[in-house]
């Protein structure tokens, strides 16, 4: 796999001159496990008024690809703006390099901005391990995940012990041991704080006063991870009952692909306590399951809502960028699968908003293919920063001026392999030579293999894998 290429000399990272009050500030929301399953991206069931306001003052990208479904390679791609590692611990290898080598890899995309004066501030699950730290627990402040990147990594892990502990944690305090006695569904009642966004929420908004009251005036980054709907579905029971009478749509190509595929198990999903119900064989669970993920979202929108209401409050929303991410997709029964670690549609899209004051046609929805390895020399671009000439994206800058500008073909990985999204077909190539060719031009979409009868498409997708990660 293609990395940065450590032969790009280090001497070019040179900090300019600049007045601070040039200098917008950034919000970057990463929202885990969140599938364009959003108001604003055509569902009309979802309860999600916050994102939806977000997604009415700047750009909403309905063709956003990450490049990994697991979330340690996804932000890693987030994070550095190149591309990784397949595996979650992408930043931590990276860190491990670094540690014997500075100069292997170039600057985080918060180191960037750190260099280039700005205060750069990390709450909630931004990097693979909330709070940035390795270690049993993930607390251990010698196994730094990003070094040099953030001036603070936060995570308040409350009544869940340690960031291990609010990793998985469902109400009260309840962590992850045996998740077989966990459950998989849970809504009680009480505030948002009894789930860990709330108190993590908390935490962010404190971080948002104090950067807001910056004497010199100087900008800051502050990224804020929100957990939900990252299993296992837990929200306090007040988003649950939203859907009470709510019809869901039917799920498309809800069947295993016949043949080889990128399918998988499930394999976290059927962890949990379930009491023997498999949504893929009960319709009555299978909406259960769905409902409980939506309401995780309505919990992680309001989450969102309270972090744009405290800009309002503090007067800062005319100089401040936001950014809402999703770090990856997740099935919730197509191709019979209940996760996200596949090379499909599902689990490759995820929601990407952009806004900030002045936009050009604020609300105006973008199907231009973009990609999350574009968000840091977006961010670059619009902050008047330096150019990031190490990163291997490019600006999203047109299509922000203009929804309709050309996007590009999106490329993601897994250890078996890479997949190429173009507008009319995905091409997944197995490392063993083994191809999966969808048509999106056709109704059977990502549910039947056509690489024996498009075999000049094969070709050339191929081509433009190899030329991508040679």
């Amino acid at each position: 796999m293609k990395l940065f290429n450590p032969a790009v000399p280090v001497l070019i990272f040179v900090i300019p001159f600049f007045s601070f009050a040039d200098k917008p500030n950034i919000l970057l929301i990463c929202v885990d496990d969140l599938r364009p399953e959003l108001n604003c991206y055509g569902v009309d069931y979802i309860h999600s008024p916050n994102i939806d306001r977000l997604a009415s003052e700047g750009r909403a990208f309905y063709k956003h690809y990450v490049q990994a479904p697991t979330c340690g390679a996804s932000r890693y791609t987030l994070l550095t703006g190149t591309y990784g590692g397949a595996g979650n611990s992408a930043l931590f290898d990276r860190a491990k390099e670094l540690a014997t080598d500075p100069k292997a890899f170039p600057p985080s995309m918060p180191a960037w901005f750190r260099q280039n004066g700005y205060t750069t501030v990390s709450v909630g699950k931004v990097s693979h391990h909330p709070g940035g730290f390795g270690g049993p627990d993930w607390n251990d402040e010698s196994i730094i995940e990003m070094p040099n990147s953030w001036d603070r990594h936060l995570l308040n892990a409350g009544a869940w012990q340690h960031p291990r502990g609010w990793m998985h944690g469902q109400a009260f305090g309840e962590i992850r041991g045996d998740a077989t006695q966990m459950d998989l569904l849970q809504a009680y009642e009480g505030p948002d704080s009894i789930y860990p966004d709330g108190i993590s929420t908390d935490q962010a908004l404190e971080q948002l006063d104090l950067l807001a009251k910056n004497k010199n005036g100087q900008p800051f980054f502050l990224a804020f991870g929100i957990l939900r709907p990252h299993l296992p579905f837990g929200a306090p029971k007040k988003y649950l009952d939203l859907y009470a009478d709510s019809e869901l749509p039917v799920v498309l190509h809800p069947h295993k692909p016949k043949g080889r595929t990128t399918w998988h198990k499930s394999g976290e999903f059927y962890k949990y306590k379930r009491d023997g119900m498999d949504p893929n064989t009960n319709a009555d669970y299978s909406l259960q399951v769905r409902k409980h993920y939506a309401a995780c979202v309505s919990y992680a929108d309001a989450q969102v809502g309270r972090a744009l209401d405290r800009l309002d409050e503090l007067g800062i929303r005319d100089n401040t960028i936001v950014v809402l991410w999703g770090d990856h997709g997740w099935h919730l029964g197509e191709h019979s699968i209940w996760g996200k670690h596949a090379l499909f549609e599902e689990s490759l899209r995820s929601p990407l908003i952009i806004s900030y004051p002045g936009i050009s046609n604020p609300g105006k929805l973008s199907h231009s293919i973009v990609e999350t390895i574009d968000i840091f020399p977006t961010l670059v671009e619009l902050s008047g920063l330096p150019k990031a000439k190490f990163a291997q994206g490019v600006s999203l800058k047109p299509i922000l001026d203009s929804p309709n500008a050309k996007g590009h073909d999106a490329f993601a990985y897994r250890s078996y392999g890479y997949t190429i999204r173009t507008e009319s077909h995905r091409l997944i190539a197995h490392n063993d030579g083994f191809v999966e060719l969808y048509d999106h031009r056709t109704l059977e979409g990502e549910s039947r293999n056509v690489a024996e009868e498009q075999p000049e498409v094969v070709a050339e997708l191929k081509a433009k894998i190899e030329k991508r990660f040679k």
